[in-house]
């Protein structure tokens, strides 16, 4: 047993569990269990408690949103790292503020209004509109919440409300604050430029030997050969197994017929739908269709385009309303319906395409079913390997010897740096597997590794068997490499110097033109450059830097899209219109007036906190991401 335990203390997933756990603590940090605290309250702002189950549903529920949003499902551990947990905390323990305040002040809700609320929401409103009770039942049962706590949660969702609006409910952004908005982000700047690259300074002769010396000397460790290391790999996969020329016709033929339906297409239909919302509507559409109107008629009427009707090619078993189904496959090709009383509305449909249904011949799936089969049969031999293989490991035996018992091949890559790019600075093909390259350099000759998974089920193998030092390389090695560099430190030298000299000469009243002549440059321009967008030659940076003068402002603006440097003339600025009840602006004016409410109440809120005093249960948050402190 005590062997067991230590073997499995030593495997990847046991060393990312127990650092995951240090980490949480690292977060959280280690306090009694309950100290001041009832056993199912994760914290208290004044004398109002956020309950621990509150918060355990709401963290999953974050935790299932950004789980879906980077396409992968998380651990409660996990989500930690992310500072999921955190954050539902804060929001909790911000609602938990107002709630403190508003019992404070008495404030409440009657019963007809939340009655009223609960029926307007949005949620609960049957397709043909209004409140459907059996709706509200469906939508709470999905979330895995009691009526009663709904009703609870929205009775005090709606004395925050009512608190909200009185803090900051009717601030409307000023004018002179929209007017300041508008000027920054719609202003523009016309500008003259010279561009000093490398071709304007001219050609940059070989250093001579001392200087080439003295730059390696001062620059060694950019030249460093770094180390390598050299892996013999063995892969076990159902892929590197399988042998399709085993596999006989008679299996072939055998799994054909076993699996048919596998190998048929049943008959589709291209479908497309109007939907009715109510009754009269419908009996309107079918007067219609019986006075000689199209399908493309009602959608023209509707101002319907096609994405908003077609349902697709849909087999019979497609439709979630088997009326609009058996309508469907009863109709000719072109054949638009009458008014169909469907489950959920009325609808009328046409059908533009059949595709009958048809059965492959067996000798055209036949490659694939042989190529299926022996993958299957290769997979089996995967899980049996794996066993013999490791067993052999444990015995002490080579990753060539094991290979060579079971009749297995095993790669011998080029030597590689702790980047997977080998001797010649080109990325070496190495096997697509997580951790191959960070687990070599982690390991060493002689030590056994544990295998890396290769997609669903198969296995990576490697053994360090060459490491060969990181070393300072002689200069003769690299010389072409180090000319290369003095040079282009050079030619930013001599443009850094070409450029403050020629700022210095049009800062002190030298003409661009004048200036440009002297040089053998040119002079371009830029009209209605935004703020921060890059424009032609001109970066990022520099249709930031043309906004820090106003006109006639000469600045060095940094490099220029592609290379060289710009050094640029601001010749005139140019300020948007500003009408306050453009449709634009009432858009931005709306946006600044949440902005200024969400910032008072959120400083409201902190007043609230700093009054009323919060206080954390660390241990119980560490329940419910599960690292409870001792």
């Amino acid at each position: 047993m005590l062997d067991a335990l230590r073997k499995g203390a030593g495997t990847i997933v046991a060393k990312l569990f127990i650092a995951l756990l240090v980490l949480s603590f690292a977060v959280w940090g280690v306090a009694d269990m309950f100290k001041g605290f009832g056993q199912n309250v994760v914290a208290t702002v004044g004398d109002t408690e956020i309950p621990l189950i509150t918060f355990d549903r709401e963290y999953r529920r974050d935790l299932a949103n950004f789980s879906s949003r980077i396409g992968r499902t998380l651990s409660t551990t996990e989500g930690a790292q992310f500072g999921l947990p955190q954050q539902t905390l804060g929001r909790l323990v911000a609602q938990a503020a107002l709630d403190e305040a508003a019992t404070s002040m008495r404030l409440g809700v009657s019963d007809e209004r939340l009655i009223s609320l609960i029926h307007a929401d949005p949620a609960f409103q049957s397709p043909a509109g209004g409140y459907d009770r059996n709706r509200l039942a469906q939508v709470l049962r999905n979330a895995g919440v009691s009526e009663d706590e709904y009703v609870t949660d929205r009775r005090k969702l709606a004395e925050r409300q009512q608190l909200a609006e009185a803090v900051s409910g009717g601030m409307v952004a000023p004018d002179a604050y929209l007017e300041a908005v508008n000027r920054f982000q719609g202003e523009t700047r016309n500008v003259s430029y010279l561009t000093i690259d490398a071709s304007s300074i001219g050609e940059i002769a070989d250093p001579d030997q001392a200087t080439l010396e003295s730059y390696y000397e001062a620059q060694k460790e950019k030249f460093r050969a770094p180390e390598y290391r050299q892996d013999v790999l063995l892969e076990l996969t159902p892929d590197s197994l399988a042998r399709p020329g085993d596999v006989t016709d008679e299996a072939i033929k055998q799994e054909y017929d076993d699996n048919t339906d596998a190998y048929s297409q049943p008959e589709r239909r291209m479908v497309r739908q109007i939907a009715f919302l109510n009754k009269e509507d419908a009996d309107k559409a079918a007067e219609e269709l019986k006075a000689g109107k199209t399908f493309d008629d009602l959608m023209a009427e509707r101002n319907l385009a096609d994405k908003d009707v077609s349902l697709g090619l849909m087999t019979k078993s497609d439709f979630l309303d088997p009326a609009i189904g058996d309508a469907a496959f009863s109709m000719e090709t072109g054949e638009t319906s009458g008014i169909i009383d469907g489950r959920f509305s009325s609808v009328v449909i046409n059908v533009t395409e059949v595709q009958p249904a048809h059965t492959k011949p067996l000798e055209e799936v036949s490659a694939d079913i042989r190529k299926t089969l022996a993958k299957e049969t290769a997979e089996r031999e995967v899980l049996d390997l794996l066993n013999d293989v490791e067993d052999a490991r444990a015995g002490g035996e080579s990753l060539q010897a094991v290979a060579d018992r079971f009749q297995l091949k095993t790669i011998t890559p080029a030597p590689f740096d702790n980047t997977g790019k080998g001797e010649d600075g080109k990325a070496v093909l190495l096997p697509d597997v997580d951790g191959l390259v960070a687990g070599t350099f982690d390991s060493d000759i002689g030590i056994e590794n544990d295998p890396l998974p290769i997609g669903q089920r198969g296995f990576l193998w490697y053994e360090v068997t060459k490491v060969t030092p990181a070393r300072d390389r002689e200069l003769s090695e690299v010389r072409d490499g180090v000319i290369k560099a003095w040079k282009a430190e050079e030619t930013d030298k001599r443009i850094n110097a070409r450029v403050k000299e020629l700022v210095d000469k049009a800062k002190a009243g030298t003409s661009l033109a004048d200036l440009a002549a002297e040089n053998g440059l040119t002079v371009k321009t830029a009209e209605n450059v935004k703020r921060g967008e890059a424009s032609g030659d001109l970066s990022q940076e520099a249709a930031t830097v043309i906004f820090s003068g106003p006109a006639g402002t000469i600045t060095d603006a940094g490099e220029a899209k592609g290379n060289g440097r710009l050094i640029l003339r601001v010749d005139a600025t140019n300020t948007p219109a500003f009408f306050a009840e453009s449709d634009d602006l009432k858009q931005i004016r709306d946006q600044l007036s949440q902005q200024l409410q969400d910032s008072l109440l959120n400083e409201y809120i902190s007043q609230v906190e700093a009054e009323a005093g919060v206080e954390i249960n660390q241990a119980a948050i560490g329940l419910v991401i599960g690292a409870p402190s001792n």
